[in-house]
């Protein structure tokens, strides 16, 4: 499975990955989930909102265990955030019914569409739709960079999108999901453990900053005559570092978009988007009003218009306790072991559910921490050890 999924969407000069909702490389991996489900017997099918899932049993049934992650990436991504849980889901199950085990409810294995939020700008919107907390109006707003909407995109691919919405109905028959992901960290490297139980995800966000200058000739205007909106943003992004710093939190200014970008011109715009996370609300809060106030103060003193918007947010999520306690029970049965909890400053279609079902998460050892980026990687028997933990709590959950 992983060796089919590898070249998918591979970028040849960064060796990254560019698996963007509702592309060709998404379509692509879109396909490979199919065959993976019909080729194991599964019912297959796609939601209202793009998701794929598998299932084994009746999904009316209710009180099923659902498992997966999504297939797209963020630009020039790595190749284990998301594909190693959908890949670890399948396994997962063919361990599963290598021992012989019995199920008693309803399992199913879920491909969540367009997770990153790379093409957008919104993370998780398959998950969000789903659940009720991205509307339709909203998501029919939502363009690429190319001016082309939401609708289109997904209708380009080959998919209707006029029944886009909430769908309590499907959520009603789910009653624990359990994702599996890449650590994006170094948590589980320094303690020496391959496998760790998620305890929350600290609340995040992302903030665009808008600084307006005048465009004027670089090579003839005079220093003192310019209103350069780039001078403003580049005290924002170290500034941005320095408030992240002083309050043990994180603050990233990783995109940016400049008018009319120019190398012989002085900016009219500097466009920057800020993803700021911490352990918790008034830590985020006192981060991004301390950005904020070092903006407005630095482009006053260079004569700069600044705009401030919250594109996207999601408060601190703590997974369902009685849940969490269980995978450690599982995971410890035979063996005594005290598998460890760790938070995340990462954001999962796990933590969208988590307000509407049962929720948790499973972390795979990241030797070196590096994700969002070629350079992600796991061990082949750190992942083994992955999707036998998965294995052991489908069969705890699901199974006699």
């Amino acid at each position: 499975m992983w060796r089919e999924l590898l070249p998918i969407g591979r970028h040849a000069d960064s060796g990254g990955y560019r698996r963007f909702a509702w592309t060709g490389a998404d379509t692509e991996c879109r396909a490979w989930f199919q065959e993976q489900a019909e080729g194991r017997g599964l019912a297959y099918e796609v939601d209202r909102n793009g998701n794929q899932w598998a299932w084994l049993g009746d999904p009316a049934a209710g009180d099923a265990v659902v498992t997966g992650s999504h297939l797209d990436s963020v630009p020039d991504g790595g190749a284990f955030d998301g594909p190693l849980g959908v890949v670890s889901s399948f396994a997962a199950l063919d361990e599963l019914r290598a021992r012989g085990a019995e199920f008693t409810k309803p399992l199913a294995i879920v491909n969540f569409g367009d997770e990153e939020g790379a093409r957008f700008g919104l993370a998780c919107v398959g998950s969000r739709l789903t659940s009720g907390q991205l509307s339709v109006d909203a998501a029919h707003r939502l363009t690429d960079g190319d001016g082309i909407s939401l609708p289109r995109a997904m209708e380009a691919a080959g998919y209707d999108p006029d029944g886009i919405g909430a769908d309590p109905e499907r959520l009603g028959r789910i009653g624990a999901f359990v994702e599996l992901h890449v650590e994006q960290g170094r948590a589980l490297d320094l303690s020496g453990d391959r496998v760790g139980i998620a305890s929350a995800i600290w609340p995040h966000g992302r903030w665009r900053f808008d600084f307006r200058g005048e465009a004027n000739h670089a090579g003839t205007t005079r220093l003192v005559d310019r209103r350069d909106p780039m001078l403003s943003y580049a005290e924002t992004v170290l500034a941005a570092r320095r408030e992240a710093e002083l309050a043990g939190a994180v603050a990233t200014f990783g995109k940016i978009a400049v008018e009319p970008n120019g190398v012989n011109a002085i900016p009219s715009l500097v466009r920057g988007w800020l993803d700021s996370r911490a352990e918790d609300q008034a830590t985020l809060d006192t981060v991004v009003g301390g950005i904020e106030k070092a903006a407005r103060e630095y482009a006053e003193a260079h004569g700069i218009d600044l705009d401030v918007v919250r594109e996207s947010f999601t408060p601190v999520v703590e997974f369902d306790h009685a849940l969490r306690d269980e995978l450690a029970r599982i995971l410890g049965k035979d063996t005594g072991i005290t598998v460890p909890v760790l938070g995340t400053g990462a954001g999962h279609d796990a933590g969208i559910l988590s307000g509407t079902i049962p929720t948790a998460m499973l972390f795979v050892r990241n030797p070196t921490g590096v994700s969002h980026s070629p350079a992600e990687f796991a061990a082949e028997d750190d992942c083994v050890a992955g999707v036998l933990a998965l294995a052991d709590v489908l069969e705890g959950l699901a199974c006699r």
